[in-house]
């Protein structure tokens, strides 16, 4: 790919994204979302993020890994359970880092 191509990539991808969403914000104080589509919305990003997390988490190696030894997964459990028992998001985040840590420590 020449330099040339490489610029004109990446100007249609800004135009193509400055477009979706310049055209979304320009409209966005005119249309009126069902509180049904509010509410939908809003588990958007959870959803997103564990799409992207959840692979990082089960597959090691391009494999299922869901052994007790996998410092990913004890990560996570620790995460969920800790942010299902006190619902605080930094606590959540630091707990779920620790026991990783010290998990890919041990197992290493």
């Amino acid at each position: 790919m020449t330099v040339m191509e490489s610029v004109l990539v990446i100007a249609g991808m800004f135009i193509v994204t400055f477009g979706v969403r310049f055209v979304l914000f320009a409209r966005a104080h005119k249309v009126v979302m069902p509180a049904f589509l509010d509410r939908a919305l809003k588990f958007v990003p959870v959803a997103v993020l564990t799409s992207i997390i959840a692979p990082m988490i089960f597959v090691s190696n391009h494999q299922l890994n869901t052994s007790f030894n996998n410092p990913w997964l004890l990560g996570a459990l620790a995460a969920f359970l800790v942010g299902l028992w006190k619902q605080q998001q930094l606590l959540t985040i630091v707990v779920g880092v620790v026991v990783f840590f010290v998990a890919k420590y041990v197992f290493s």
